[in-house]
């Protein structure tokens, strides 16, 4: 699909158009058909700790971002200076939610520590991790052939007791989706976010 013919089909953040008569009954009739759902799963590839686990708890916390990512709605910029979401599809949760669940998962997976949650057990956990995703779209590249993924969070990790942080990182990660349909880019969504949390898991190990 080419360049121009990709971006009509999709969505736009705003649209200054004004809707009367038929034109509002169709906007409220599209508005109410069903999305495909997409969801993302924490790498399998992350290996548990062969030690037992640390006495420590850790938790996750809601994930800040900016407004257009703040959403279920795939973003993708058709170039650097527009942000649009792909047509008809959607996360399974919206996105400050779902990298929080991925990073449970992931941090789950080490078997690093006793907990993880997303609410401490008690009062309060051992450490908290603070995370801003920074970018977590798809941008066609040039001739609009292909799309490249970029997933960018930055995680700071503070101790719980005295407000501290004690480490913090930015986990960065990129993949190219074969085509413009949504299933390519969806997988390409799947191979940077993998990259990105496999970084993050190491990073916990040697972080705690």
């Amino acid at each position: 699909m080419r360049h121009a013919a990709f971006r009509r089909f999709l969505v736009p953040l705003a649209a200054s158009a004004v809707l009367t008569g038929c034109a509002a009954i169709t906007a409220v009739s599209d508005a109410t058909q069903p999305l495909d759902v997409y969801e993302l799963r924490a790498p399998s590839t992350i290996e548990a700790s062969a030690q037992a686990p640390l006495p420590r708890d850790v938790i996750i916390e809601l994930p800040t971002t900016s407004g257009a990512l703040a959403t279920d709605r795939i973003m993708i910029r058709p170039d650097a200076l527009q942000a649009q979401y792909l047509p008809e599809v959607r996360w399974s949760e919206p996105t400050p939610v779902m990298v929080q669940t991925l990073m449970l998962r992931a941090a789950e997976a080490t078997g690093r520590v006793r907990y993880v949650g997303r609410t401490p057990l008690g009062v309060s956990g051992d450490f908290a991790l603070v995370t801003e995703v920074i970018d977590f779209q798809a941008a066609l590249d040039a001739g609009g052939e292909t799309a490249t993924v970029q997933v960018r969070f930055l995680v700071r990790m503070v101790r719980e007791r005295d407000a501290r942080i004690i480490a913090s990182d930015t986990f960065e990660a990129r993949a190219t989706s074969l085509s413009t349909e949504t299933t390519d880019i969806i997988d390409a969504f799947s191979a940077a976010s993998d990259d990105a949390l496999s970084d993050f898991a190491e990073w916990l190990r040697r972080a705690l």
